[in-house]
């Protein structure tokens, strides 16, 4: 969902004094660095400094928190973006910390997101997120229903977060319209209708997002053999809409563009 979004994808944690509000002060900007810092453990060069939090909500863009009681345990960070004469939010961070992944406080928060945006008439979210993070895929695809239609290589270059696996950042660009038939179904009803008639389909290892963390060799090889087959694909006019999976494999479901 973003540069390495950390969201969890388990449901086993329960958090009863959970609450969403926008971030709007100096402590709660560091507080957002602390969590990055935490969740990715990137180098000081690579960490988001709170002054960019400052600016992106200072020119329209978005900064919302997760709290258990008063403890910050996540936040999504949002710039407000132009391109092709339509206006829209990247979403470039959302992070909970580990102890609290699972509890559904992602799916939250992409909520408060999309409230916030629909509020001041925006319609649609983008953001990153990396082709081998499967449970990612799952989230944003098929419980969100964000859909993809472009793939960028390396799109941050090689980082020092141990998560990103010291290879290319290749990344999706998740489309998010957030009044779409597409988007109500799955937030009313969590089901995934589309993928059983998609036309096409790229498998991935169902172990690739450990073997990313883990610093195996086998996943470059992974990573260049999707590539290759997501871009084309792609040029072909095709778009992800979901992704299932088996015992052994996970697969990418596409649809021709109509």
């Amino acid at each position: 969902m973003t540069q390495g979004s950390q969201i969890g994808a388990r449901m086993d944690v329960s958090v009863p004094n959970l609450s969403l509000r926008p971030c709007t002060t100096l402590e709660e900007f560091d507080e957002c660095v602390r969590i990055q810092r935490e969740v990715w453990k990137f180098s000081e060069l690579e960490t988001v400094p709170s002054d960019v939090f400052i600016i992106a909500q200072k020119t329209g863009g978005q900064i919302i928190g997760a709290f258990d009681g008063s403890r910050q345990i996540g936040f999504t960070l949002a710039f407000l973006a132009s391109q092709d004469d339509k206006t829209y939010l990247h979403s470039h961070f959302a992070a909970v910390l580990p102890g609290y992944q699972g509890s559904g406080i992602g799916r939250r928060l992409k909520l408060a997101q999309r409230e916030d945006a629909l509020q001041r008439g925006i319609r649609l979210i983008e953001w990153t997120f990396d082709p081998l993070a499967l449970m990612n895929a799952h989230f944003n695809l098929n419980r969100l229903g964000a859909v993809i239609r472009r793939y960028i290589p390396n799109f941050y270059g090689v980082t020092s977060s141990p998560l990103h696996g010291n290879i290319p950042t290749d990344r999706f660009i998740a489309e998010w319209w957030l009044e779409s038939d597409r988007v109500k179904s799955r937030l009313e009803r969590e089901s995934a209708l589309e993928e059983s008639m998609a036309a096409q389909g790229i498998i991935v290892p169902r172990n690739v997002t450990d073997l990313l963390r883990s610093g195996s060799p086998q996943v470059g090889e992974i990573q260049a053999k999707i590539r290759g087959e997501f871009l084309d694909y792609f040029n072909r006019g095709y778009t992800a809409v979901g992704i299932s999976f088996s015992e052994v494999e996970a697969t990418y479901m596409l649809q021709k563009n109509r």
